[in-house]
């Protein structure tokens, strides 16, 4: 359900304590692996919280949903995971975001890339009506 999602939420760890909370666009790869990016859209500044709150402390949360007012349709995942800043990034993982949004055709990102490497899954859907967890087995 997670890549149904055409975008989430990202949690780093606030500087003071409290999540900090921004919504992102997304790829999947491997099934392990999500990655995100810093992109054109306007900015107040270069200095984003997100980046410092990863350097700081790397363990984030991706969340996606889908709503509609019909609850029996309802569902939510969520992936915990490490976080990693690079500048650079392997085509095959700038491909996977590049490829699913359109925008990015004309202007792909150029980074600084977020890569998470996910260490659990979780997630609850109306239709089963139960939580679901995968825990990575590494």
């Amino acid at each position: 359900m997670f890549g149904l999602a055409r975008s989430g939420v990202l949690a780093t760890h606030g500087e003071h304590g409290f999540p900090h909370l921004v919504p992102i666009v997304f790829g999947v790869v491997d099934d392990d692996t999500i990655v995100t990016a810093v992109d054109h859209k306007p900015k107040t500044s270069s200095n984003l919280v997100r980046l410092k709150n990863i350097a700081r402390n790397p363990l984030v949360s991706v969340l996606v949903n889908d709503y509609h007012e019909d609850w029996s349709t309802l569902w939510w995942a969520r992936a915990d995971g490490v976080a990693t800043v690079t500048n650079q990034i392997e085509e095959r993982l700038a491909a996977s975001l590049v490829h699913r949004y359109e925008d990015y055709s004309s202007t792909p990102p150029v980074g600084p890339w977020i890569t998470i490497r996910v260490e659990r899954w979780s997630g609850w859907s109306a239709d089963t009506a139960r939580l679901h967890v995968r825990e990575d087995p590494a």
